[in-house]
């Protein structure tokens, strides 16, 4: 089986990720290596939806109905009925030598701790944001500062009636350099979800590529 790798230089040599097939559950006999890429994002962003949306194969979810026992402690969204608990996992084949792994951690703060386990090795970090609530991303980014030092590209997830705001807006807004990749689009489509890990990968390998030329 391929070894993960925390080297984004080695990823890809055409950042194409094929559709998903039927059958592909097994890992294809031509990959090489394995990346694993962490998805973060405020509580009820579309983590669980990007995975899923963009998975080879069936995602596994820790996905559990909202009870009472979570008034007062996490927040309520609308028509919003589960919520991840632990993680969500999935995987997609890039070019077709490089599986990356996708992990989505839980939004709620009770659950943070599990966020040093699931950043460790790896190579880069989808922040999910939903521009009507932007201000619930500043304590994910709180998180991030505090247990990684790891690239970030940030995915705008265009709910309904959600305000459009042009992406230097929203990275000043979230602290963010001009230069952090942004995509937005409905992630329950799977080709918006391919653009943005193809946006993580190209900029994982080209800061890299910048430490390397610094050494």
């Amino acid at each position: 089986m391929a070894s993960a790798t925390s080297e984004p230089d080695a990823l890809v040599q055409d950042a194409v990720v094929p559709d998903a097939a039927a059958g592909a559950q097994h890992l294809a006999p031509t990959v090489v290596r394995s990346v694993k890429i962490l998805v973060v994002g405020a509580y009820g962003v579309g983590k669980t939806t990007l995975i899923g949306a963009v998975s080879e194969i069936p995602i596994l979810s820790t996905e559990e109905t909202i009870t009472t026992a979570s008034v007062g402690v996490d927040p309520r969204l609308g028509a919003k009925s589960t919520t991840t608990v632990a993680m969500d996992f999935g995987r997609v084949t890039v070019g077709g030598e490089t599986a990356l792994y996708l992990f989505g951690t839980p939004g709620q703060r009770r659950f943070w701790d599990l966020w040093v386990g699931l950043a460790d090795g790896a190579v880069g970090v989808l922040l999910l944001v939903d521009t009507r609530r932007l201000e619930d991303s500043f304590e994910v980014l709180d998180q991030l500062e505090e247990h990684t030092r790891l690239p970030v590209a940030v995915v705008v997830n265009e709910f309904p009636g959600a305000p459009a705001h042009a992406a230097e807006d929203v990275l000043r807004a979230l602290d963010l350099p001009l230069d952090t990749p942004l995509v937005s689009g409905d992630l329950r489509g799977r080709a918006q979800a391919v653009e943005a890990l193809r946006a993580l990968v190209a900029h994982a390998v080209r800061l890299r590529s910048a430490e390397s030329s610094a050494a």
